[in-house]
C-alpha cells in the first residue's frame, strides 16, 4: 500500500470548501507553541492580540476570505467546567474569529456525555473531507491526518451537528 499524502494544508483545506467548514474541538489546553507568548501575556495581564496583529495574520484573513465566498465557517468547542486557563483565553480572543465572520458556540462537557464524539479535534469541508487535528497528551501539535472515508465524514458530520445543536452561541456563553 502506498504511503498516504500528507494532509492538505490548513490554507489549502478552506479554499477548497464551497459550503461549509466545520470546527470541533475537543481539548480543554492545547499547547500550540506560536500562542504561547500571546497566551502568557493574557494570562499576567488580560491584554489580547489585536485583529491587525501577527498572531491573526494567518487565519482571520482566511477565514474572511471564505466567508466572502459563502462558505459557512463554524467553530463547536466541549469544554470541562469550570473552565481552564486557557478556555479563558480562548473565550477572550474568540470576539476576533467572530469578526472574521465565523459562527461559534460553546458545550459543557457534561452535556455531551451521550454524544458519539471522534477521537480527535477536526475539520470537516463540504461533508467530503476530514481533517483531524491531533495532538500529544500534553497539548503540542502534531502532524494533521485527513480521511474522505465515508465513515468518518459520516461520524463528524453527525458529531458536529449534534454538539451545535446543544451548544450554547458566543454571545450567551459565559465562563
Amino acid at each position: 500500500m502506498p504511503p498516504r499524502p500528507p494532509a492538505p494544508s490548513f490554507e489549502d483545506l478552506l479554499d477548497s470548501a464551497q459550503q461549509h467548514a466545520l470546527h470541533l474541538e475537543l481539548r480543554d489546553v492545547y499547547a500550540v507553541g506560536e500562542e504561547r507568548e500571546v497566551y502568557e501575556t493574557f494570562l499576567r495581564g488580560g491584554s489580547l492580540p489585536a485583529d491587525d496583529s501577527e498572531y491573526w495574520s494567518g487565519l482571520l484573513p482566511l477565514v474572511e476570505r471564505t466567508v466572502a465566498r459563502g462558505v459557512k465557517v463554524r467553530r463547536a468547542r466541549i469544554v470541562s467546567e469550570p473552565v481552564t486557563d486557557y478556555i479563558r483565553f480562548e473565550h477572550a480572543i474568540t470576539d476576533a474569529n467572530l469578526r472574521a465572520g465565523e459562527q461559534v458556540r460553546w458545550l459543557p462537557r457534561r452535556r455531551a456525555s451521550t454524544l458519539a464524539l471522534p477521537g480527535n479535534d477536526f475539520w470537516l469541508i463540504d461533508d467530503r473531507l476530514v481533517r483531524w487535528n491531533v495532538f500529544s497528551g500534553d497539548g503540542q501539535a502534531l502532524e494533521p491526518d485527513h480521511t474522505d472515508d465515508p465513515q468518518a465524514v459520516k461520524l463528524c458530520a453527525e458529531a458536529f451537528r449534534a454538539v451545535w445543536d446543544l451548544a450554547t452561541d458566543h454571545a450567551d456563553y459565559r465562563i
